[in-house]
């Protein structure tokens, strides 16, 4: 196992750079820096020395010898990251520069229990590291996304209303039975805007990743970093009120965008169209079906029936209501819109933009951007990897 603890800030700051680059030649790693090209090159040879950074191949050549460029090294070992959601689980392991190994996706339900369900993920991550070669030694840190509310310091879920019986099951002390890596865990919204922060390359400072699904969540990331807040509550934007008349929340207060707005609500919506004769498009799915769903109701929308686009239209705009009082707060200079909901098609994220910068001030809309999550299938999972990438290789020691 690497002592991370013995790495100086220095090399810290190189592993830092590339973590966050396409990889970088061994010039451009001492321009990021204020490091000069010779103190560069020492420490980075004290790196590939302990096998902490490599070589993976040549840059096109723009005249004259072509450079090597340097990334995390694939020797040190693996990350494994475990994002769990309402109705699936994602497990992958990870090479330290989040190169995806091995990646699976499988529908769960959270409901059956703590216990059921990481006895599934411990198989899940047992087979991919079987089919890569990794023994369990070679575990470098494991991260991991739940979908409920997180004490980060102590990596335990607060009373998580889509979670029953969660609360007292320590993930940590489970994962520890077979692995002696470092456990981390968050919310499932603030390890997917770790991935986004990632696939863009750190380049953007100030926004928020909002995940409409079973539930609504937001993850903040400030001046470059997740901001969890004093006790990891940070986000929490589903129990934001847009309505103190609307429906009941399971919360125990009314009118939550999350009780108006998310994936069952939208559903509930859908199917009281249907039994109320406004659609019979969505009546004829309920009838075979017995249920619908959001995806339903997104193809309906996307079919031209009116009463669907008009219930897309409703939850886009409650959403965008909630979305505003976050924008006039933080200025942020990008929203990216994630989870399950996002299937039903382009008309949410336009009526989710409208009713944004309907109700937002101009100067926090002037360079605002809306837009869906990008390359979404894998923002979970690479969260997980650079969130144990932060709390063990680039995590500084504490000052006194």
């Amino acid at each position: 196992m690497v002592d991370w603890q013995r790495l100086s800030d220095g090399e810290r700051t190189l592993l830092e750079r590339l973590f966050w680059s396409d990889g970088l030649s061994r010039g451009e790693l001492a321009a990021s820096t204020d490091f000069s090209k010779s103190k560069a090159n020492l420490a980075i040879a004290s790196l590939m020395g302990r096998e902490l950074v490599e070589e993976s191949g040549a840059q096109p050549s723009s005249g004259g010898r072509r450079p090597e460029m340097l990334r995390l090294s694939h020797r040190m070992g693996v990350l494994a990251g475990i994002d769990i959601g309402a109705t699936s689980v994602d497990v992958a392991l990870l090479a330290p520069d989040m190169t995806v190994l091995d990646h699976c996706s499988e529908a769960a339900d959270v409901r059956a229990g703590p216990a059921a369900v990481f006895a599934r993920v411990a198989a899940l991550l047992r087979a991919a590291r079987e089919r890569c070669g990794v023994g369990a030694a070679q575990v470098l840190g494991i991260g991991v996304g739940v979908p409920g509310p997180v004490a980060f310091d102590s990596g335990t879920l607060v009373n998580p209303p889509l979670l029953p019986g969660w609360e007292s099951f320590s993930i940590r002390d489970c994962l520890a039975e077979e692995y002696a890596a470092p456990v981390f865990v968050d919310n499932d919204v603030n390890v997917m805007a770790l991935g986004t922060h990632w696939h863009l390359h750190g380049r953007l400072r100030n926004f928020l990743v909002v995940k409409v699904g079973t539930g609504i969540g937001c993850g903040i990331i400030c001046h470059g970093a997740i901001y969890r807040g004093m006790d990891g509550a940070a986000g929490d934007v589903g129990h934001i009120c847009v309505d103190p008349h609307g429906p009941p929340c399971h919360c125990g207060n009314a009118g939550c965008v999350e009780a108006m707005a998310a994936g069952p609500a939208i559903a509930r919506m859908a199917e009281q169209a249907a039994r109320d004769g406004e659609s019979p498009r969505l009546k004829e799915l309920l009838d075979r079906n017995g249920r619908l769903t959001p995806i339903d109701l997104g193809n309906a929308s996307r079919a031209g029936d009116t009463a669907a686009s008009a219930i897309v239209q409703q939850a886009g705009g409650q959403i965008g209501r909630m979305l505003a009082a976050a924008v006039n707060f933080f200025n942020p200079s990008h929203i990216f819109i994630g989870g399950g909901v996002t299937r039903i098609g382009p008309l949410f994220l336009a009526s989710i933009r409208q009713s944004v910068y309907q109700r937002s001030l101009a100067l926090s809309t002037r360079h605002l951007d809306i837009q869906y999550v990008p390359r979404i299938e894998s923002a979970g999972v690479i969260g997980t990897g650079v969130m144990a990438v932060q709390e063990t290789m680039l995590a500084r020691a504490a000052r006194p």
